[in-house]
């Protein structure tokens, strides 16, 4: 069978908010294909389309400022236009910001790929007042330059015609020229990459410059895997230039933006404003110290309630459908394993991933609207300097904030941050903030442990006084935890926040869309199987082995109850029966065999084993400790306000006569909680995240260890104090 010809590759690259995805969704239209970077959890996007009778594979390259690699995204960028060089690049620059988009389309220039600059957003150029002569532009790049507006597919004819002629030219470098002393430092790194024989596509000399900018310092770690010889060349490099006095990375950036200043010297003309700008007027209120605090809570308030309140209706509409398609296949199939299995193991699994799936998809859909829009910008701007108090980036804000809903999007939504260490630091800390799944617990414990007229000193109900305190706790934890991670775990100094603040524009939906399906997909795809994997193990953990003993015993009680009962009265014995044969069955289960192994382990925390297989239990998710723990007491299937299940907690007791649920009992358990990793999907959305399975068995361990001892601490010195033991 024939196979098709590889077509010659064409990359998008550009600056973030450039209009890059734009102008890729228009050329692509219906033909773009999603998948990830080989190695990378980055999207890569890609379509064959056909420009000026020629066939070509466009591909879209992540957004990055320069081709010095500090992140996954920015090793992308530079592997493709230099480890893989494509037949031409078109460089998206926003015709607002030309300075810095032409600081990238330099670089690429440098390489020899034959590179066309698509000045993009010219209208909003125009009504800012700025003239650009693109001819002499062009003239003074040695590119080819297109005028575009992508929202409005203008320009698009002219640029595929163009492409088509740059693809088929040869490779030209032009390379950058230096002062002689700086020159003489950098022609040493050249002489050893070239030495070294590992370059691929790129002279020598690419390769040499890159290094200088992208390789870390001696004891430092980055995201880049190159022979020990090329960092022991930028080592002495950068001794022998500080032995001569020269700021060497500071020489090749600014040689680059000589270059860059004199053309657009040369090309721009800027007419005198005639006032502030309509950026500049909202800005006065949105970055304000105060009022933009208001705003930005207020935002944060529409993400939050889409998250916890839009989404409810959805999420009871999945749950609801997945519950009736339970139902179905109890009364359609025989019982037995295999019923068991499909209904609880496989439909549940089923609806434990797409139960997600709202959440995901409205939060995306705001933060990409807030993305594109330019905001998003304004609130890292706005609160960059508390969070770089704690080590983290200012836009961490966001995924931190709706991971008081849910963690699976917010981990997802980490994508916002630019430097992988970044992403880590915010998705291993975030697990903490206390999510809607843990409020049926504290509900649950704080009513059955807190009396509603209980007063502290008087005045505060005791019951809500321990819910704030929980959530206080959590997001103590939540920065603590970053804290502590951005100087052990994830080294690097408090991340600076540089950025030029967009003009704001006003997103197409077709992009929003797009990038939110793109996410929803992803889950799907990738953490969906994990997630579902997990729950069939699960399943299978709190169901066998099975008791023949308690079904036979179970069976006789049926038989003696249709002997003498009948009606409602039989109804009621029969589920009695049932609930006792659950409770039973679970207790001999392997789940209910671990509970009971790690008893003596819960004790000095004020649980029992069977607290200990709800704990099991809640790794599905946190709120299925209620339905285990209705299953444990016999209470059948419960919510958190059920009075059968809280009256069951209340009488219950130690094997040695004590009261399990003491008030110390139950915020030692809510403690717990609040800072243990209870819960698989969000251990599998960390997986996909960082792309290994060291990071979620990290954030397992150690929130289990902090948990353990935070509750360790909470019973013990309150048992020492006599506090809330009965």
């Amino acid at each position: 069978m024939a196979t098709a010809t590889a077509a010659p590759a064409v990359l998008i690259a550009g600056n973030p908010n450039a209009g890059k995805t734009t102008l890729f969704n228009k050329l692509a239209g219906t033909k773009a294909r999603t998948g990830n970077y080989p190695g990378v959890t980055v999207d890569r996007r890609s379509a064959r389309i056909d420009v000026g009778g020629m066939s070509v594979e466009l591909i879209d390259v992540p957004g990055t400022y320069s081709l010095a690699a500090t992140s996954p995204e920015e090793r992308i960028a530079v592997d493709a236009l230099l480890a893989e060089p494509p037949a031409a690049a078109v460089v998206v620059v926003d015709a607002t910001a030309l300075s810095r988009g032409l600081y990238l389309a330099r670089q690429v220039v440098e390489t020899g790929v034959p590179t066309v600059v698509g000045l993009n957003m010219m209208d909003e150029a125009r009504a800012q007042g700025l003239e650009i002569d693109v001819p002499a532009l062009a003239e003074n790049l040695g590119v080819r330059v297109v005028e575009l507006v992508a929202s409005r597919g203008q320009g698009l004819d002219e640029l595929r015609r163009v492409i088509a002629k740059v693809a088929r030219k040869p490779w030209r470098e032009r390379p950058l020229r230096l002062p002689e002393l700086v020159e003489s430092v950098v022609s040493d790194v050249e002489r050893v990459v070239r030495e070294t024989g590992t370059t691929e596509g790129a002279s020598a000399r690419v390769w040499a410059l890159w290094a200088l900018l992208s390789l870390a310092g001696v004891g430092e770690r980055d995201e880049n895997d190159v022979p020990d010889a090329w960092r022991a060349a930028v080592a002495k490099a950068r001794v022998d230039a500080a032995t001569l006095g020269l700021d060497l990375e500071g020489a090749i950036i600014g040689a680059r933006f000589a270059r860059v200043d004199a053309a657009v010297d040369a090309a721009v003309r800027r007419s005198p404003a005639a006032g502030p700008t309509k950026t500049e007027r909202i800005d006065r209120v949105l970055t304000h110290p105060v009022f933009g605090l208001v705003v930005f809570a207020a935002v944060m308030y529409v993400v939050f309630e889409s998250i916890y309140g839009w989404a409810d209706p959805f999420v009871g509409a999945i749950e609801d459908a997945v519950a009736w398609l339970q139902e179905l296949v109890r009364t359609g199939l025989p019982e037995g394993t295999f019923r068991d299995l499909l209904a609880d193991g496989i439909v549940a699994g089923v609806g434990n991933v797409v139960v997600f799936v709202p959440q995901i998809a409205l939060l995306f859909l705001l933060i990409n609207f807030l993305e594109d829009s330019g905001y998003l910008a304004r609130v890292a701007f706005v609160i960059d300097r508390v969070m770089r108090s704690v080590g983290l980036h200012g836009k961490a804000f966001v995924p931190l904030l709706s991971g008081c809903a849910c963690a699976i999007p917010s981990v997802m939504a980490t994508r916002t941050l630019e430097k992988r260490s970044d992403r880590l630091v915010t998705m291993m800390a975030l697990p903490l903030m206390s999510c809607s799944a843990r409020l049926p617990v504290y509900v649950l414990v704080i009513g059955v442990v807190f009396a509603g007229s209980d007063r502290v000193f008087g005045v505060f109900s005791a019951g809500a006084l321990a819910l704030f305190a929980m959530y206080v706790l959590s997001v103590v934890a939540t920065l603590g935890a970053a804290a502590v991670m951005r100087r052990t775990v994830v080294k690097g100094p408090v991340p600076a926040l540089l950025l030029e603040l967009p003009p704001y524009r006003l997103p197409l939906v077709r992009n929003l869309l797009g990038t939110t399906w793109q996410r929803v997909r992803s889950f799907l795809v990738d953490a969906g199987t994990v997630i579902l994997a997990l729950t069939i193990v699960l399943w299978a953990l709190l169901t066998f082995p099975r008791d023949p003993a308690a079904e036979a015993q179970a069976e006789r009680r049926r038989e003696a109850a249709a002997a003498y009962l009948e009606g409602a009265d039989l109804e009621a014995e029969y589920a009695a029966v049932d609930r006792q044969l659950a409770s039973s069955q679970l207790a001999h289960s392997a789940a209910g065999r671990l509970g009971k192994a790690i008893e003596p382990a819960l004790e000095p925390l004020g649980m029992d084993w069977r607290i200990g297989i709800g704990v099991i239990g809640a790794f599905a998710a946190r709120e299925v400790f209620v339905s285990t723990l209705g299953m444990v007491f016999g209470a059948g299937e419960v919510d958190e306000e059920d009075p059968g299940l809280r009256a069951r907690l209340r009488s219950a007791t130690h094997a040695d006569g004590r009261p399990l649920m003491t008030p110390l009992a139950g915020v030692s358990l809510m403690v717990f909680f609040v800072l243990a990793a209870q819960c698989m999907s969000t251990l599998a959305v960390l997986k996909r995240e960082s792309g290994s399975w060291k990071w979620p068995v990290f954030v397992f361990a150690y929130m289990t260890v902090l948990a353990y001892g935070a509750s360790f601490l909470v019973y013990q010195v309150g048992s020492a104090l006599g506090w809330g033991t009965a």
